[in-house]
């Protein structure tokens, strides 16, 4: 597979991965809304970074001309029930049939774990119904993954705690006890990188996992003590957890929580089989985390910045 479109190659794992696939030698093309965003992966080599509309079919189908193989990372967090039908499921559809209108067989789907379409959270609903979709698709070479919550230089989860961290003393945890099983970005960017040109993946599905399962309040305090700060994390009950998730729903721009994150988080995020020996051993969470602190630092950089209206 020397020629590979990589849907979502701008984003968290997209990167890593189109990072990986350079060193091994392959070419990539990323599509992207603002071909300037993705600017930094220009100076990879085998790198082509176009700018278009993925949800086009036209555009997709013109994309997918001279591809050996297509991956989807695209996913959403957040959003109303028309946009993540968008992402999960529709543009899977769409790839699809570009993929067969190019004679481009292989295919290598981001999926989640917890995907089912019969959970209440409309993030896990239609994640499963995309991965029906496409595991259905017999005429394709077809592999799914299903990470865990991942993590790594740039992630908006474990960030995301360490900044509230920085500034709250005290933090009310909605769904403590939901459980995690932490990934790293780079053992799931090396999964897809060596599925690409394996045959005894197709048709597979593989969950992907960190060693070791965590409650959200264990890895809160994690990235407390990583850190160094001395915090009182108050974990919440489930009725508080749903009303803490609807306050934040409420709040305008970026959702820090939703419902439908509360309603994921009533599935344990595990993996009982571990990582697949087969893409090698999967990065310890604790012992990789010193990006966390690299980010407090930049941040308080960028505020210094705005305070002096540079």
């Amino acid at each position: 597979m020397t020629n590979i479109c990589i849907l979502g190659g701008g984003g968290f794992v997209g990167r890593n991965l189109v990072s990986q696939l350079a060193r091994s030698g392959h070419r990539t093309t990323v599509p992207s809304r603002q071909r300037q965003r993705s600017r930094d992966l220009l100076v990879l080599p085998g790198v082509e970074v176009v700018e278009t509309d993925i949800h086009d079919p036209a555009s997709l189908e013109r994309l997918l001309a001279g591809q050996d193989a297509a991956v989807n990372l695209v996913g959403i967090l957040n959003g109303s029930r028309r946009a993540f039908e968008r992402a999960h499921i529709e543009l899977p559809v769409k790839l699809m049939a570009a993929c067969r209108a190019n004679g481009v067989r292989r295919l290598l789907h981001m999926s989640a774990l917890g995907a089912d379409t019969g959970s209440k959270s409309l993030y896990q609903q239609t994640k499963g119904e995309g991965e029906q979709r496409v595991l259905a698709a017999k005429d394709l070479d077809v592999t799914v993954f299903r990470p865990s919550v991942i993590f790594g230089p740039g992630d908006s989860f474990l960030n995301l705690f360490a900044d509230l961290l920085q500034i709250a003393p005290v933090v009310p945890l909605a769904d403590g006890r939901a459980r995690f099983q932490p990934v790293h970005v780079t053992d799931v960017a090396r999964a897809f990188a060596l599925a690409v040109d394996d045959p005894d993946t197709f048709g597979q599905v593989y969950n992907l996992c960190g060693p070791q399962a965590y409650s959200l309040q264990e890895l809160v305090g994690i990235v407390a003590d990583t850190l160094g700060l001395k915090r009182t994390v108050i974990p919440l009950g489930p009725s508080l957890s749903w009303l803490f998730a609807r306050l934040l729903e409420m709040k305008p721009g970026k959702k820090l929580m939703t419902r439908d994150n509360h309603y994921a988080m009533q599935t344990d995020n595990v993996c009982p089989d571990g990582f697949p020996a087969r893409f090698g051993e999967p990065a310890n969470l604790a012992a990789n985390l010193g990006y966390l602190l690299g980010a407090g630092i930049k941040d308080r950089y960028d505020r210094f910045r705005t305070a002096a209206g540079r």
